[in-house]
């Protein structure tokens, strides 16, 4: 076995998401807004939650209104624990 693949997660169990990034303001780094939608256990109406996550991106490719797929990866600093994959759709210009 390569030791090398061994420390490596797999993509199988590898947790991905797919929101929006809304700031692109930092140096290697985007927000993403991920959005999901639950059902109120009392209520059952359908609400939307979202969380914001810091993910890294090498270079500064994506822009603000993008949506991008996001994965996890390994601590980067204290606020970032995620890298951008890939981009699922280019933002209107306006």
């Amino acid at each position: 076995m390569n030791p090398q693949s061994a420390t490596a997660a797999s993509p199988k169990n590898q947790r991905t998401l797919v929101g929006r990034v809304v700031s692109n303001r930092m140096q290697k780094t985007v927000t993403v807004l991920v959005e999901r939608r639950v059902k109120d256990p009392m209520m059952g109406k359908i609400m939307t939650r979202s969380k914001k996550y810091h993910a890294h991106v090498p270079a500064g490719e994506y822009r603000t209104g993008d949506v991008v797929e996001i994965a996890e990866c390994r601590p980067i600093s204290k606020t970032k624990a995620w890298a951008v994959t890939r981009l699922v759709e280019k933002s209107k210009e306006i």
